[in-house]
């Protein structure tokens, strides 16, 4: 009996887990090694493109206060740098399967060893919207990329939440900004 609680207890933090890592953002930065990031101060935006143009102002808004806080400045014209950020919404597709019939415990069923019973299964698909974000900064001189963010995670159906996850996920595209380069 023992065994059995302890297989159940390891499954249940096993799921819990799983559960906590789906929840959590996946957030990547990418740059180039040669760029001198010393050289850039200013900043302005290119494209800005989300679903509709208040995530574009929090996209706007999140990295403006990043950037500052690295000690850049936004300018609108003659700046080092242009920011262009693409925000969207894909569905991924999660299917649950339901299984009715429990058997009353593990044994032999005459097919096999198993502790189910052999009733029906019902799958049911539910769709989950994951928001997606790439921020990019360029050289505006050379059109050449130098940074790039990206961030994907699952959303929620409230505007104020999806906002709180937009902004953690800029803050922590930005925590090691400026990278350290070999230029």
């Amino acid at each position: 009996m023992k065994n059995w609680r302890t297989i159940v207890k390891g499954a249940a933090f096993a799921v819990t887990l799983a559960a906590g890592t789906m929840l959590a953002q996946d957030v990547h930065t990418d740059f180039d090694e040669n760029a001198n990031f010393a050289q850039y101060r200013t900043f302005c935006y290119g494209k800005v493109h989300a679903s509709n143009q208040l995530v574009e102002n929090r996209i706007r808004a999140a990295v403006m206060r990043d950037l500052t806080a690295k000690g850049w400045e936004q300018t609108d014209a003659h700046c080092d740098v242009s920011v262009s950020a693409v925000g969207f919404v894909h569905d991924k597709q999660e299917y649950n399967t339901f299984y009715d019939g429990l058997g009353p415990g593990w044994g032999w069923r005459g097919r096999g060893w198993g502790g189910w019973g052999g009733g029906p299964a019902v799958t049911t698909v539910d769709n989950i919207p994951v928001g997606m974000l790439v921020v990019d900064l360029y050289d505006t001189r050379s059109k050449q990329l130098l940074w790039r963010g990206t961030s994907k995670q699952d959303l929620s159906d409230k505007p104020e939440k999806n906002a709180q996850k937009l902004n953690k996920a800029i803050d922590k595209m930005f925590d090691k900004f400026p990278p350290k380069s070999k230029g």
